[in-house]
């Protein structure tokens, strides 16, 4: 069943499909993005961590390899974040781990999004009984709760490496951004210049990617940085539990081992604090940069 958005929505996303399209047209996006506070904090600290990933290994203050320093010493003026339990740096595995938490977290945000457009798109556009079989499939992994279905298909994975952690995220991660797409399509589907292109013989790949996704790019954006916070706090949350692979180093595995190590009770606070803040700093970048690009593509959001 094909959902019938009502007049007042259809007039409110026909406004904002507006503003979105001159916004798209207008040369100074970013300078109006980078105008918003919060996106503004928001991609600062992204710079930050992106930095943190890229030369990271490389102004680490010891190797990852180094395990020769003393055990779970807590911070000092040698060792900023203290040592691990089997005598490693703590700072070195923060900053090397960001590489790895930032790949798996965008490349697994970037299949999950490609999924949820090809399945939102094909479903509110072409509608009727497709529409039906890709809605039912939506709702039913909506209804799943994601985190126990995780930990379900990655208990029976044949290994635990990125790629099979990459894979169980995409699996399970799609659904909600399937069905925000869709939502936004019926409501493309009905604007004039969709209507006269059909019209005109169009054929439904030009239409959805030439007039119909440029003005969805600030839907897909949003879905794509709320994608990526799933997939980070998802491989944190499999790491944690035990079902990745703990021979890796990312912020999820560090506090598998500070937490296997009992690092609270031994007084090493920043071998698991640091990891959850660094992740709990890139999840609220994403959402300020969202925010921004909110403020600056909804019409409503305008005098907030």
């Amino acid at each position: 069943m094909v959902d019938k958005p009502s007049l007042t929505s259809h007039h409110e996303d026909s406004t904002s499909v507006q503003l979105t399209e001159k916004v798209r047209k207008n040369p100074h996006f970013l300078s109006l993005l980078w105008a918003n506070p919060k996106a503004r904090i928001g991609i600062i600290m992204l710079c930050f961590f992106f930095a943190m990933a890229i030369f990271g290994p490389f102004v680490a203050p010891y190797s990852l390899a180094d395990t020769n320093f003393p055990t779970s010493q807590t911070p000092s003026i040698v060792h900023w974040l203290g040592t691990t339990q089997s005598g490693q740096d703590v700072l070195t595995e923060l900053l090397y781990g960001a590489r790895i938490s930032l790949f798996v977290g965008f490349v697994a945000g970037a299949i999950v999004i490609l999924i949820a457009m090809f399945v939102g798109f094909v479903a509110g556009y072409f509608g009727g009984w497709i529409d039906d079989m890709l809605s039912l499939l939506m709702n039913v992994i909506l209804v799943l709760p994601g985190l126990p279905l995780m930990i379900l298909i990655a208990a029976y994975m044949p290994s635990h490496g990125i790629g099979e952690i990459i894979l169980v995220m995409s699996i399970t991660g799609w659904a909600f951004g399937g069905r925000s797409l869709r939502a936004q399509m019926l409501t493309m589907v009905q604007q004039d210049y969709v209507i006269a292109a059909k019209f005109a013989g169009e054929r439904p790949l030009r239409i959805i990617f030439y007039e119909i996704l440029p003005n969805m790019l600030s839907y897909i954006v949003a879905n794509f940085f709320g994608a990526v916070v799933g997939a980070v706090l998802a491989e944190a949350g499999l790491e944690f539990l035990g079902l990745g692979n703990p021979s890796i180093t990312s912020w999820g595995t560090m506090i598998y081992w500070a937490q296997s190590s009992d690092a609270m009770l031994s007084g090493q606070w920043a071998w698991i604090l640091a990891p959850g803040l660094c992740i709990a700093g890139l999840a609220a970048a994403l959402t300020f940069v969202n925010f921004g690009i909110d403020a600056v593509a909804n019409p409503r959001l305008q005098g907030e």
